[in-house]
């Protein structure tokens, strides 16, 4: 099949000698043992008469159904621009009032969206179960395969609706009530409710207040039973539930609000409906310690059998940054939520919490997202500032798994030209490290706990320095369950990560990790089949050339070889 072949594959133990690869015989690198109990053993080959086939995703060896599911933007890239121009960074969007139609969600999809947020803060349930619903028809009907992400609200102190409003602008100078009590519609002028009860009594005269993470700033002057009046000292636009948090000499106040709990009531209610949709991802709020995280997966897994479904923690207040650590090695994946973080801690300390961050998920092997502001003044201008250029480059520099546009994307007015900045910065970004051949320093220390996983952990890691080491031009990896093609992307290869998984959810949740393509794919135990018809496959729509060098690598079968497409 191919011009140079290198397979890595279990045998006796013996002592290694390393044969140099030749052209006409396969070069076997001999190995002890790597026969593990969650795989079966190597020499097993699926037959047509195994029942247990299509819960695995596997043909049977002479042959299965000549198809392969490729995202649609994807494929037409890599047509267009070849394996290393595409982009590694994912990108997720929010999807608000702004870009609720079939219509305008394809548009993102288009402008590359990999991840659709849709978050709980806003609108009812069933108008989130809609949007969600019109995704997957996307999905379906177009080619796509944007995963979708529900982000809960959590118990934070946060306003109420602004009477249907999408945002009211408060100007300087501007006296605004921030009231507990229960209002007939419409609202009295310049007020604003607040979820919780004990906002007024915890509230002193002098008190800072910060809407949004401090986009809009308040001075609380006086306190009039459940209101509490204030002025505001820096305008800005009031969105409908934006958070609330409030400083005493320069000090956050947590005091009652650190007594509520993570997931409220109306967040369960929430997650049921997102696990009933079947979404690839729940998001929780102002997580404090790893105990909600495993406490939400248990949920999950007693309610969704296939267990599914990530869980992600966003990363925001004071408590998350104390439990760091633990908090990312509960969950399946992190989000940096620079905005309310920068109002629990000092607005200095953002950057380095957010690279501290960032390299911790990639240590532990969990995919990070960085969100918040990052073009927040394309809400209103078509064109956004140096500095926030500077900001999203700075997050590709760090090599976050993702970027995600909130309210730029949920009820701006140039929801598409701000993803095509993100996008188009992350490629430049991008190529500019491979130009200038920029290696990390970053220490990866083994995070496997058995044997088996061990294995998978050194043989990714062993695929990437060849890779890197032989320019190739990309790398192919059989996966049913997408753990080996997370190790891969942890190792930030040179190039792109071509993941073939039987599984519709396994690949659209691989759409949130960095360098990853993932294709849907049947694929059986003998892997020269796999590789001859995915070669096939992929030559027949143009998106691999005769000559092409890749790298291929399986789960099932632990190996990895080195050829050209023929």
């Amino acid at each position: 099949m191919a011009a140079q072949t290198l397979h890595l594959l279990s045998t006796p133990a013996r002592s290694p000698s390393l044969p140099t690869i030749s052209s006409a015989k396969p070069a076997i690198f001999p190995l002890p043992s790597l026969r593990c109990p969650r795989h079966r053993p190597l020499s097993l080959r699926a037959s047509a008469a195994t029942s247990y086939l299509p819960d695995l995703g596997l043909v049977p060896s002479h042959g299965g159904p000549a198809s392969i599911d490729v995202d649609a933007i994807t494929e037409a890239e890599l047509r267009e621009n070849g394996f290393r121009s595409t982009r590694r960074a994912k990108l997720v969007c929010t999807i608000g009032p702004a870009t609720c139609s079939a219509d305008q969600i394809e548009a993102l999809a288009v402008g590359g969206m990999n991840v659709a947020r849709v978050n709980m803060c806003y609108g009812t349930r069933e108008w989130h179960r809609q949007v969600i619903r019109k995704i997957r028809r996307l999905n379906e009907e177009k080619g796509f395969a944007v995963a979708v992400m529900v982000d809960t609200e959590g118990s934070e102190i946060h306003m109420g609706d602004l009477d249907g409003a999408a945002s009211v602008k408060a100007e300087d100078g501007e006296i605004w009530t921030f009231s507990v009590r229960a209002f007939d519609a419409p609202l009295p002028e310049r007020t604003i409710t607040v979820n919780y009860d004990g906002f007024a009594e915890d509230v002193s005269v002098g008190d800072e207040l910060l809407v949004d993470g401090g986009m809009v700033r308040f001075e609380v002057i006086e306190k009039i039973g459940p209101d509490v009046k204030c002025r505001c000292n820096d305008p800005g636009l009031l969105l409908p539930r934006a958070s609330l948090t409030f400083r005493r000499n320069g000090r956050l106040v947590q005091e009652r609000n650190a007594m509520l709990p993570t997931i409220s009531s109306k967040d369960w209610l929430d997650i049921d409906s997102a696990i009933s949709e079947g979404v690839d991802f729940i998001a929780v709020s102002f997580v404090k310690s790893a105990d909600v995280i495993n406490h939400l997966k248990s949920y999950i897994a007693a309610r969704c059998h296939d267990n599914e479904i990530a869980v992600i923690a966003k990363i925001e207040s004071f408590d998350s940054l104390k439990n760091l650590e633990e908090i990312i090695s509960a969950s399946d994946g992190t989000m940096i939520a620079r905005g309310d973080m920068g109002s629990q801690i000092p607005l200095e300390e953002v950057p380095s919490a957010q690279q501290k961050i960032v390299k911790l998920c990639r240590q532990l092997n969990k995919p990070v997202i960085v969100a918040s502001q990052l073009l927040e003044s394309m809400i209103e201008y078509p064109t956004p500032t140096r500095a926030e250029v500077a900001d999203v480059s700075e997050a590709v520099k760090q090599r976050a798994d993702a970027l995600m546009l909130s309210g730029e994307s949920a009820m701006g007015q140039y929801p598409d030209k701000a993803l095509t900045v993100l996008r188009s910065v992350s490629l430049r970004i991008e190529r500019w490290w491979r130009e200038e051949k920029r290696r990390e320093g970053i220490d990866l220390p083994d995070i496997s706990s058995s044997f088996c996983d061990k294995v998978s952990e050194n043989i990714c890691s062993s695929a990437v320095t060849m890779a890197n080491n032989l320019g190739v031009d990309a790398l192919f990896l059989f996966t049913r369950n997408g753990e080996m093609a997370s190790l891969l992307s942890r190792c930030r290869p040179d190039c792109p990560v071509f993941a073939f998984t039987p599984s519709a959810s396994v690949r659209r949740r691989l759409n949130l990790q960095w360098g990853l393509i993932p294709f849907r794919l049947s694929f059986s135990y003998d892997m020269e089949n796999n590789l001859s018809r995915t070669f096939s496959l992929l030559k027949a729509r143009g998106l691999i050339q005769p000559g092409d060098l890749i790298i291929a690598l399986s789960d099932t079968l632990q190996t990895i070889q080195v050829m050209n497409v023929p």
